[in-house]
């Protein structure tokens, strides 16, 4: 399920981390981040053009989603990419599960969305045109 449907659009807004800044790159057949400091336990969500969905996971490091070639359809992959920050922050309502003292603090969880396009079968850096 969608963290924008689970939360809310305004609470996913919320949810993002503004000291981290990771950074989309890509070659002819995969898709992964730089500048991944601070960012662990990472889940991103892959959408293809024809609604088909993948996940990839990564505990430490960048996720990475490889484009599997004999499936891959030309169109626009949108993703959301969500991961812990080494930043922590207070939980206002604590749940007491009957184990212990419950937790007062958790990881700032990070939130980004985006997208990448396929055409001929490699992901690809779409042209910029401008109308003259």
């Amino acid at each position: 399920m969608s963290l924008i449907v689970a939360l809310g659009l305004g609470a996913a807004t919320a949810l993002v981390a503004n000291t981290v800044d990771p950074v989309q790159q890509h070659n002819s057949n995969a898709v992964w981040f730089e500048n991944w400091i601070g960012l662990s336990n990472a889940t991103m969500v892959v959408a293809a053009p024809n609604g088909k969905i993948s996940q990839v996971h990564a505990v430490s490091g960048t996720p990475v989603y490889e484009l599997d070639r004999a499936e891959a359809m030309d169109g626009v992959y949108r993703f959301e990419l969500r991961a812990a920050t080494d930043e922590k922050v207070e939980i206002v309502n604590p749940i007491d599960n009957g184990r212990g003292n419950p937790e007062t603090s958790m990881a700032k969880p990070f939130y980004m969305t985006g997208h990448f396009v396929v055409s001929r079968g490699v992901i690809i850096t779409p042209e910029d045109i401008k109308e003259e």
